[in-house]
């Protein structure tokens, strides 16, 4: 087993990432580049600092704290500046800011067994509601596998359920080694069309089609998940296109289909980057209605919105 992989979020209760009550467990670093992503501190392999400067009141702490001198007083409006070229994500700003206004997003997991003990505290919860535990990221595939193996095979020891998030953007030999300790592959499918993939996604998604053909051929129970953005995969097109590549590669599985949100946009700007692009809409409940019917009407039976 290698290093241990950065986790930025272990979510208790959690009720969509799977079947029941869940913990889900949030690895740090995606091979994606999804252009409407809504959680950009998943996509580094490193550790980030995420910093709300427009909150700043200017108390100059940081500043004085950061070793790298990558922090500076706007001269206009008084608040914290970072140089995010100079910045290592120490940490050493956000442990002084009186306002909790920084933080670094990413530290390295506990052991495997100590992970495990942490999230079988909510043993009571998966029992009674038919939960478990869910991998999710960033993309959690794309951590060390041997880490990952160890993990789930302790918690299935314990008889815990245990899903994986993935994108499917992976080395084949990590899904095989993962296959036998995991119940639920919740497995995303961002567009048919490798064009729009790469443009979007920022890679191609032929590996992603022949890894989900490899788990329906070996039996792994999947639900797949399609995040539908207008304009971009809504069209009744883009919808059709999927349910036949899916169709061709998994047969007529669960499909959730995952209406946009902005939720996530005001990350960017803590992370010091630009947002989503505004031509990014949220689809209305008609169109999500509407093509959920489209995969009806192609052989899938179970399709829910959301989820």
């Amino acid at each position: 087993m290698g290093t241990s992989p950065l986790i930025f979020n272990i979510q208790r209760f959690s009720t969509h990432d799977g079947p029941g009550i869940r913990t889900t467990v949030f690895f740090k670093g995606c091979p994606l580049r999804c252009a409407w992503c809504h959680n950009p501190e998943s996509q580094s392999f490193a550790p980030e600092l995420m910093a709300d400067e427009e909150r700043c009141r200017g108390c100059g702490l940081c500043v004085r704290a950061c070793p790298r001198h990558a922090i500076v007083l706007d001269p206009v409006s008084g608040v914290a500046r970072t140089d995010r070229a100079r910045c290592t994500a120490c940490g050493a700003c956000a442990d002084v800011c009186p306002q909790g206004l920084r933080e670094v997003v990413g530290e390295p997991a506990p052991a495997p067994a100590d992970l495990a003990r942490i999230l079988l505290r909510d043993r009571m919860f998966y029992e009674k509601s038919g939960g478990g535990v869910t991998l999710s990221g960033g993309e959690c595939l794309a951590q060390d596998i041997g880490y990952l193996v160890e993990l789930c095979r302790l918690l299935r020891e314990e008889g815990v359920h245990v899903a994986a998030d993935t994108c499917g953007a992976a080395p084949r030999a990590h899904l095989e080694r993962l296959l036998p300790f995991v119940d639920l592959w919740l497995y995303d499918i961002k567009a048919a069309d490798e064009t729009t993939h790469r443009a979007l996604a920022g890679a191609p998604n032929g590996a992603i089609f022949e890894n989900l053909a490899y788990l329906a051929g070996h039996g792994a129970r999947i639900i797949v998940r399609m995040p539908v953005v207008e304009p971009v995969n809504s069209g009744d097109d883009d919808i059709i296109a999927a349910a036949e590549a899916i169709a061709s590669h998994a047969g007529l599985c669960p499909v959730s289909l995952l209406p946009y949100h902005t939720t996530g946009n005001g990350k960017y700007a803590r992370l010091g980057r630009a947002a989503p692009s505004g031509a990014f809409r949220v689809p209305s409940a008609q169109t999500m209605e509407h093509l959920r019917d489209l995969l009806r009407e192609r052989g899938f039976s179970q399709v829910e919105i959301g989820g």
